[in-house]
């Protein structure tokens, strides 16, 4: 199609797991070769758009596209999910003066759930809710103790009602392949403060550093533990930051630059 009809592309690969060696320069030399064929790329954030520049691409052929979910799907009109959510933090033990940490996701070691694990045991204070289902599901079970609750993978219908039980959503990966993390959308849309590791994709773009969450060194536990502290008293205030940076990832925005683009 090169040079008969326009080729547009859209993906979300980084360079944040990159390592220097043969298979990254083989790599890199192919994918130059291949983006040599696209017109425009929609890049989705900051490291996204690092990536097309590394294999090639020019500014003039980057547009801003940006990643994003059913913003109004996790919006609390009503207040129904906050009514639902307080009774479901209740029957869980929490109680309203307690902070509870929230992860959301796959128990595989990409996500490293079993990090927040180790936090817990130096956070006592801090409640622990872990939603999902994986390989590491058994060890993490093990682990369940008087601020570790784990529960299985829950329907989407009701992730609404699931980031609403936290005061603070995290997520820990340690990659390889964390490029974006479309959960921390969900949870910034519900209103949430978050905390993400620096091997997250989305991190530069949507966590900024104490308006409405904190960015930690991916494995670094010390650290982790310094921005959970780092939080105190600012969960709520930070959660409507959240939600109004998320405002501008949107469906719309998507769906709006496309067309106008084309």
């Amino acid at each position: 199609f090169k040079g008969k009809i326009p080729v547009y592309f859209r993906g979300d690969s980084t360079l944040i797991d990159e390592t220097a060696g043969l298979k990254t320069i083989l790599r890199r030399f192919w994918l130059r070769l291949v983006y040599r064929y696209i017109d425009i790329a929609f890049y989705v954030g900051t490291e996204n758009k690092k990536y097309y520049l590394k294999h090639g691409l020019i500014e003039k052929q980057l547009v801003f596209a940006p990643h994003a979910i059913d913003n109004e799907r996790f919006y609390d009109h009503s207040g129904i999910y906050s009514e639902k959510a307080k009774k479901w933090r209740y029957e869980l033990g929490f109680k309203d003066s307690d902070k509870v940490v929230l992860f959301v996701g796959k128990f595989e070691a990409k996500k490293n759930p079993l990090l927040l694990i180790d936090a817990a045991k130096k956070l006592p204070e801090l409640k622990f809710l872990l939603v999902g289902n994986g390989v590491l599901e058994s060890e993490l079970k093990k682990y369940a103790s008087k601020n570790i609750v784990v529960l299985p993978f829950q329907n989407q219908s009701v992730m609404p009602i699931v980031y609403r039980l936290a005061d603070i959503f995290v997520l820990p990966s340690k990659g390889p392949g964390e490029t974006w993390g479309l959960a921390v959308n969900e949870a910034m849309a519900c209103g949430k403060s978050v905390l993400v590791s620096d091997k997250v994709g989305c991190a530069v773009d949507l966590v900024k550093p104490n308006e409405n969450g904190f960015v930690f060194k991916s494995e670094k536990l010390s650290d982790l533990i310094k921005k959970m502290i780092s939080f105190k008293n600012k969960t709520s205030e930070f959660g409507k930051k959240s939600k109004e940076i998320i405002e501008n990832w949107s469906f719309y925005k998507i769906t709006n630059t496309i067309e106008n683009t084309i």
